[in-house]
């Protein structure tokens, strides 16, 4: 009895100052509002230069939100578009990718989406935008031919090509609709018995296609499935637990979110009977694997009804909301955190309020260990930790230019418009090769243009002969580091070889993606992905795949 006296006693003397704190906190919010106003009002009326309120103002909101987390944003009426376009994954326009051709100086069309108005109006990869409706488009950047295309959907515009291939001008009407980003681009089966599905982004009512997409999977006879979640940024929360309540029971806690306003906290838990609770299962993530998607890999790692294959996911463990702004605005503003069965957040980076902002990244070593359900070790912060860490091949560095990162004559996409030109069809996505002598051909079209790019090698030697000087070494080594900048001169010739077959895949995905679109792109890319093979070889591995998701003794205890 003393004791509950004395802890009462105790709380009730903290009252005032939690009173007095909260008395002082909105003082200091009235005073610099006020402060604020009295600034904004003093500089309108007497400063040398007349003011654009918009401007000035919406640069000091702007300042003031950077110095929270990159996620709270202000969307003025101009933007709140671009708000809802992220929220729903839909926009009025044409369905197209567009990019800066660096030769031509111009805009040109990357990728019709399939069955989208730009793919019905017969728009192709290279052709170059000279004008929308009135408005012409040369010299005009990528930011400035996308408003152009897009518009409400049901409205009309006559858009001005020049097709590269046959050198005519073309004029096309155009009939702009509401287009739906593809959230599901490919699902198909693998050797007979893995199914593959691939889900870019968690848009609403994405659950509905995946279902359907799983259970079309199942009927062809599945008996596994590899969900591919790499670069999949995330969407909506409640998209993601249905998903996968398909593979949980019903009635589990999937996700918590907590923040400041207790009314505004919710759990998350599954609420159907699920289609499947045994299957394996294989999650690919990556480094741009957030939010949603990290929701959905680490839930299923927590559950231990999943292995999760690949790199460390992005690590965004903060919920936003929107909320509605005077005169037609909106603020996405973050309110609270998310966390997974095990109890754990994944939010990989702090970040700090004072001094102006900053960020501060969770250090291995100050994360805290949590269980999954058969009670393996897990951690918070710094994103998902995959079961099975596989690293992709890198991109080497000539071919980074040769994407046209750089490259201003733009041989790459030159070489790829020539070879759709001369060829009307080519075979299937999960058979189309480049032929050596097509590669070939590829090759003496880079050397004869005497194409340059930055090598690693020779920055690295640059930094060394720079530090080698600094610190009196260089003229007793001068023999050396000339002989070796010999031996590292540039040869492309060499290099293309050396980095055939990685830029020869590249070639190939480019063309099946002007054939087939996004989803031919997908399928001819899998027969070269590492991380795709190493899910199947797993799960063609039961015994393997089930040791890995059981705890040992040690765990255990």
């Amino acid at each position: 009895m003393k004791k509950v006296t004395l802890y009462l006693l105790l709380w009730l003397a903290t009252i005032p100052t939690l009173a007095q704190q909260n008395k002082e906190h909105d003082f200091d919010v009235a005073k610099n509002m006020e402060v604020f106003t009295d600034i904004y009002k003093y500089l309108d009326l007497m400063y040398v230069d007349t003011l654009d309120a918009n401007e000035v103002i919406g640069n000091g909101i702007n300042a003031m939100l950077r110095s929270l987390d990159p996620y709270t944003v202000y969307y003025p009426e101009s933007k709140v578009k671009e708000l809802n376009q992220m929220i729903t994954g839909k926009y009025a326009g044409v369905g197209a990718l567009i990019r800066y051709n660096m030769q031509l100086q111009r805009v040109v069309i990357d990728e019709p989406y399939k069955d989208m108005p730009a793919d019905e109006a017969g728009l192709k990869k290279g052709d170059i935008i000279l004008s929308i409706d009135d408005s012409t488009m040369v010299g005009k950047d990528v930011s400035y031919v996308s408003d152009h295309l897009r518009g409400d959907a049901g409205t009309s515009f006559i858009i001005k090509i020049k097709r590269p291939s046959t050198g005519k001008t073309m004029k096309m009407k155009i009939t702009r609709k509401a287009i739906q980003l593809p959230f599901l681009p490919y699902y198909g089966m693998w050797d007979n018995k893995v199914g593959y599905i691939n889900l870019s982004q968690f848009t609403d009512n994405c659950s509905k296609d995946f279902r359907r997409a799983f259970i079309d999977l199942k009927r062809q006879g599945a008996q596994s499935l590899v969900l591919d979640l790499r670069n999949n940024g995330g969407g909506s929360l409640s998209e993601a637990v249905n998903i996968i309540n398909m593979f949980v029971p019903k009635g589990i806690t999937l996700v918590k979110t907590k923040g400041k306003l207790k009314r505004a906290n919710h759990d998350y838990i599954t609420s159907v009977e699920p289609i499947d609770t045994v299957m394996p299962i294989v999650v690919l993530v990556n480094n741009n694997t957030a939010s949603a998607s990290e929701i959905t890999s680490g839930s299923l790692q927590d559950l231990d009804r999943a292995v999760v294959m690949g790199t460390r996911t992005y690590g965004k463990g903060l919920v936003q909301m929107p909320v509605d702004i005077a005169y037609n605005g909106n603020l996405k503003l973050t309110t609270s955190k998310y966390y997974i069965p095990s109890g754990r957040c994944v939010q990989a980076l702090n970040y700090k309020h004072g001094k102006g902002g900053y960020v501060e990244h969770v250090p291995d070593s100050l994360t805290r260990v949590f269980y999954t359900a058969h009670g393996r070790e897990v951690r918070d912060g710094g994103g998902i930790k995959p079961d099975i860490e596989v690293r992709p091949d890198s991109l080497p560095n000539i071919a980074f230019y040769l994407a046209g990162a750089r490259d201003s004559s733009e041989i790459l996409f030159n070489y790829e418009l020539d070879y759709i030109a001369k060829h009307p069809t080519i075979a299937l996505p999960e058979k189309f090769e480049l032929t050596d002598a097509d590669y070939e051909e590829f090759k003496q079209r880079v050397v004869s243009s005497n194409f340059k790019y930055d090598r690693e090698t020779e920055k690295y030697l640059k930094d060394l002969v720079k530090l080698a000087k600094f610190e009196g070494y260089y003229e007793d080594a001068k023999p050396e580091f000339e002989a070796l900048q010999k031996k590292l001169n540039h040869n492309v010739a060499k290099e293309l070889d050396y980095h055939k077959p990685t830029i020869k895949q590249m070639i190939e995905n480019d063309l099946v993606t002007a054939y087939y679109y996004q989803r031919g792109a997908i399928q001819n890319a899998l027969r070269y992905d590492k991380q795709m093979k190493a899910a199947v070889d797993l799960l063609n591995n039961p015994e393997k795949y089930n040791k890995l998701l059981q705890p040992t003794e040690k765990k255990k205890k």
